[in-house]
């Protein structure tokens, strides 16, 4: 079976993959999953036309071939609905070309891309799979309500609808739960041990920098915890909008020179930058199944997050802290009473490993498989 994925994710040509193109973030790490599902897969994705290499990660897999569409540079906003008319006019043919041709089709969202895809191959009869990647409860727009009314509506016969998250109930009638992750069960046992307390510790957060992950409130309490921590030091990792705002902060705070911000990395980057990390912060206000948290927790990271989504059910009572309505003074009290407390902390860096075990690509893989085959009547390969 032929699968074709329509998706918004932003590719480019590298000498390095067998595909001719990679990508950034766990996507590649994925699609390189699915693919075993598949005889061949069609990843259907906006490409620049010239290489990016900062950070990139290969497009490999079971017979998986790119076909680009043209870039839709603006991020968001005004730029990007202005921008969107054009590209639409070329790029509409292309996908319902692909999908036409398409036995099956996944679409993420959101995404205007995924939207696209995802209303063509329901209008042409294909099998359907859609993953909802962000936050399932958000509905306060009209594409969020949208998107929650399409899957709850289409769902059932040969349609697969699944929300990134968890709960212990599922999303919506027709609707199931989840998780995302993008490390091997080979690379959660490599990446893993349980940590010793240190004496300067080192805190980190990673993922895109928007104001609603929070971290300025780490930095807003980054100068009393030096008082009690001398050596902390912070790294931020990651892109967005609000890095300008953010060293603004760290500058008007005093604390530049415990912060460091690196921006965008490669995926091997980030576990190397969790590695020699101590303690994960992520007070985020909104989130889907944060691959940065499992990751973290795959290091043996205890966690000091917030109550959204599925975040209290990944930490649990043991593997850190959760915070239900995190503020500075919040944020930095509970980093210093785990960073105070040497038996607690390598508690829950144990809890951590054992947490994230079950949470493996493979099992993502063989999970969506399983919906896949009742659904489709898939035949995995190599069976």
């Amino acid at each position: 079976m032929q699968l074709t994925v329509v998706s918004h994710k932003l590719c480019w040509p590298s000498a390095a993959a067998s595909t001719g193109y990679a990508t950034s973030g766990g996507f590649p790490f994925q699609m390189g999953a699915i693919s075993e599902l598949f005889d061949a897969t069609r990843l259907v994705v906006p490409c620049l036309p010239d290489p990016r290499p900062d950070g990139e990660v290969p497009i490999e897999g079971h017979n998986i071939q790119v076909v680009p569409l043209p870039p839709l540079h603006a991020a968001a906003g005004l730029r990007r609905r202005l921008a969107l008319p054009g590209w639409m006019l070329r790029s509409l043919p292309v996908i319902w070309r692909e999908i036409r041709r398409a036995e099956g089709v996944h679409t993420p969202i959101p995404s205007d891309v995924g939207t696209f895809g995802m209303l063509f191959a329901y209008l042409l009869g294909k099998p359907l799979f859609v993953r909802h990647c962000g936050n399932w409860f958000n509905r306060h727009t009209l594409p969020q309500r949208f998107w929650r009314w399409f899957m709850r509506s289409a769902a059932g016969g040969h349609n697969v609808m699944l929300a990134t998250g968890g709960a212990l109930e599922p999303p919506a009638p027709g609707v199931e739960w989840i998780f995302s992750t993008s490390l091997t069960g080979s690379q959660l046992q490599a990446v893993g041990h349980v940590r010793s307390l240190p004496q300067s510790p080192r805190l980190i957060t990673v993922g895109r920098q928007e104001k609603a992950k929070g971290t300025h409130l780490i930095i807003a309490g980054l100068a009393a915890l030096r008082q009690a921590f001398p050596g902390i030091r912070l790294d931020v990792v990651g892109d967005g909008t609000y890095l300008p705002e953010l060293r603004r902060l760290a500058a008007e705070a005093g604390v530049s020179a415990e912060v460091h911000f690196h921006g965008r990395v490669g995926h091997a980057t980030v576990l190397e930058l969790l590695a020699g990390a101590d303690l994960f912060v992520y007070p985020s206000e909104s989130e889907g199944f944060p691959k940065a948290v499992l990751e973290a927790l795959a290091s043996g990271l205890p966690v000091i997050t917030t109550h959204v989504s599925v975040l209290p059910l990944l930490i649990g009572d043991c593997a850190g802290v959760v915070l239900r309505e995190p503020t500075a003074v919040r944020l930095s009290a509970a980093i210093r009473e785990l960073l105070s407390d040497p038996d607690r902390y390598t508690a829950a860096s144990r809890c951590a490993l054992e947490r994230a075990a079950g949470y493996t690509l493979e099992s993502w893989r063989d999970t969506i498989g399983d919906h896949l085959v009742s659904a489709w009547g898939l035949h995995r390969q190599g069976n």
